[in-house]
């Protein structure tokens, strides 16, 4: 096995998916559940992600393209979803909700494993393209291509490990730290999903700037 193309697959998707940086945003996103759901989200989150890009890595664009989606339409509609839950972490409309429905006593039943967590944020556009391209130069060599979905899952085995370490880090932040984390979370995001949303422009060739 070439180790340069595993060290390269492995630091190309671990910048893109950022396990370090989608901890915080897990712990804000299953704020207050207990500990047994919000490890179940995690597993499941990471599952998901792994089988979405291992299905990408796989079959390559043809993927979207056998739907009739370009990759410049998923990254705008990515960015657009991502959007929406960044608004929700910033006005606390997930909060705003359960107190119309007078249930704040009832276990909080959101699940948050497939969308925003397997996508587009563990297995999102920039994800999703990596693998495609980390396997095409690959080219048909086996233990190249193995290489690759090995860097990937250590990765994603990587972000389920942190996301297990969230009920640590939410009492280490407390409630007030959670708060202000969420807002500012809310805000990175916000950033992150117009980044998709100008990354797919740019794709259809409309000049940004």
């Amino acid at each position: 096995m070439d180790y340069a193309v595993l060290f390269t697959a492995f630091a190309t998707l671990f910048v893109v998916i950022d396990p370090i940086g989608l901890a915080p945003v897990f712990v804000a996103l299953t704020q207050g559940m207990a500990p047994k759901k919000r490890k179940a989200i995690a597993l499941r989150a990471c599952i998901i992600a792994f089988f979405i890009l291992s299905l990408f890595g796989l079959l390559g664009e043809s993927v979207l393209s056998f739907a009739g989606i370009s990759m410049p339409a998923f990254q705008i509609a990515g960015g657009v979803l991502l959007f929406l839950t960044a608004l929700e972490m910033l006005f606390e409309l997930r909060g705003k909700r359960r107190s119309d429905k007078g249930d704040d006593s009832e276990e909080d039943d959101r699940d948050p494993s497939v969308f925003p967590l397997s996508i587009p944020l563990i297995a999102g556009p920039g994800a999703i393209a990596s693998m495609i391209l980390l396997t095409n130069e690959a080219q048909g060599r086996v233990w190249q291509f193995v290489g690759v979905f090995s860097a990937m899952f250590v990765v994603v085995l990587a972000v389920m490990v942190l996301f297990m370490m969230a009920g640590f880090m939410e009492r280490a932040l407390g409630k007030t730290g959670i708060l202000v984390v969420s807002r500012v979370l809310g805000m990175l995001l916000a950033a992150l999903a117009v980044q998709f949303i100008l990354n797919g422009l740019t794709g259809f060739g409309i000049a940004i700037g």
